[in-house]
């Protein structure tokens, strides 16, 4: 510092410093040395100020001091009225002063530092090791307001964002739920709705059988009575009258046969699987022998289920698989079971990922299909090949999927163009 220049700051840099900054503020040039030169062992960085004016318009410029070490005498500004004015800002409140005196100013003039704002006072001549030691628990207690402010921020931090967390995590749960009741509700609607179908189908179903009984009826009675009295014409439209009669019979037993397949869990009873298809095979003795058919059935699990309703599941594949042969070229088919667990077939609910299913594999050697097509086959009314070609009402395989799907299980289906088809009836074992 220059002689005779008031009012200057000094900064001193020292580097590596500790990040602690501490402004001294003394007329005397000789003082401020020899505070420097005491901190300097700490790395404090300190910056000197000449006059509470000076002090004044450092901390205009700065306001992250850790301490305030500050004469009481000095000229035009004293000490206690500099820390009035400094504490008058918001923003400076925080800075803890130490107060510098040579005199001995009593309880009342400590009293009156204190007043003022200050912490502590440390008298001249200085005492290295005892200035050393305030200022050192000022900084420590510094560190540890900045290390408590920071944590409240984090924690400031960490709460608002389980705030957010909780808001959206409540926002997904009513609109889960919202979307849940949704749900049940177009379940029930499609119940409902379902149920008015199958009624619609079984009472439309019933109430037609009257009127076909009469034409199937009278179209006998004409073809025995009075078929020799039509001309080659006339009798080609009563064969094709005849034929359309027997394929809507079909149709209207199907119908009622897939709008009364209903489960009911009194029906379900433990059954021997093998025993059942022995039954089924010599009910279709004549249509095996017919087909010249070759049919290998493996040692197959017992399962709880509805037998009559498992009766006509087997009954419809293994009649599709005889109505799907190859010309010229027997039906083959191989029926075998095997244990998978959920996620080896596909399932989607996570919970049956681990569960275990009985999965009963009917194979056949017949015509096949393309693999794309193998969703649609399951659909009611939809065929893949002309009403001409084979014979059918689209209804069979329908059936055979609202039984399984009555057991909790699933039905798929394998094929490959000109090289069979395997039907797969999966069923968890707990049910």
């Amino acid at each position: 510092m220059d002689e005779g220049t008031e009012d200057n700051i000094i900064y001193q840099s020292i580097p590596e410093r500790s990040g602690i900054k501490i402004l001294v503020v003394d007329d005397r040039d000789d003082n401020l040395f020899s505070i420097e030169t005491i901190l300097e062992k700490d790395n404090y960085t300190i910056v000197k100020a000449n006059s509470g004016r000076a002090a004044l318009r450092t901390l205009l410029k700065e306001d992250d001091f850790t301490l305030i070490l500050m004469d009481v005498q000095m000229p035009d500004l004293n000490g206690f009225e500099t820390a009035t004015m400094i504490y008058d800002r918001d923003k400076l409140r925080h800075i803890p002063i130490i107060f510098i005196t040579a005199n001995d100013h009593g309880e009342e003039g400590v009293f009156k530092g204190y007043q003022m704002g200050g912490v502590d006072y440390i008298y001249k001549p200085f005492n290295p090791e005892l200035l050393r030691a305030k200022v050192a628990v000022f900084v420590d207690l510094y560190k540890k307001n900045h290390q408590l402010l920071a944590q409240e921020q984090k924690m400031a931090a960490a709460n608002a964002r389980l705030e957010k967390e909780i808001k959206e995590r409540i926002n997904s749960e009513n609109q889960v739920t919202l979307l849940n009741k949704q749900l049940l509700e177009h379940i029930n609607r499609l119940k409902t709705t379902n149920e008015e179908l199958e009624r619609f189908a079984y009472v439309a179903s019933h109430d037609l059988q009257e009127p076909l009984r009469k034409i199937i009826l009278f179209s006998d009675q004409l073809s025995i009575k009075h078929k020799e009295m039509l001309n080659n014409e006339g009798q080609v439209f009563l064969e094709r009258i005849i034929k359309s009669s027997d394929r809507m019979r079909s149709l209207i037993k199907n119908i009622l046969s897939f709008s009364s397949s209903t489960a009911s869990s009194d029906a379900f009873e433990i059954t021997n699987i093998n025993s059942l298809l022995d039954s089924i095979l010599t009910d279709l003795e004549l249509s095996i022998e017919q087909k010249k058919a070759i049919i290998k059935v493996d040692d197959l699990p017992q399962l709880k289920i509805i037998q009559s309703q498992f009766r006509q599941l087997f009954q419809n594949l293994l009649l599709n698989s005889f109505k799907f042969c190859k010309e010229n070229c027997p039906p083959e088919i191989h029926i075998y079971a095997e244990e998978k667990k959920g996620w080896q077939l596909g399932v989607v609910d996570y919970n049956k990922h681990d569960e275990t299913y009985c999965c009963i594999y009917v194979k056949d050697n017949g015509i096949g299909f393309e693999q794309k097509y193998a969703d649609q086959i399951f659909t009611l009314f939809k065929r893949l090949n002309s009403y001409d070609k084979f014979e059918g009402t689209g209804i069979g395989l329908s059936i055979c999927k609202k039984i399984v799907e009555q057991h909790s299980g699933f039905i798929s289906v394998v094929s490959n163009l000109g090289e069979g088809s395997t039907f797969i009836i999966s069923l968890p074992l707990h049910s």
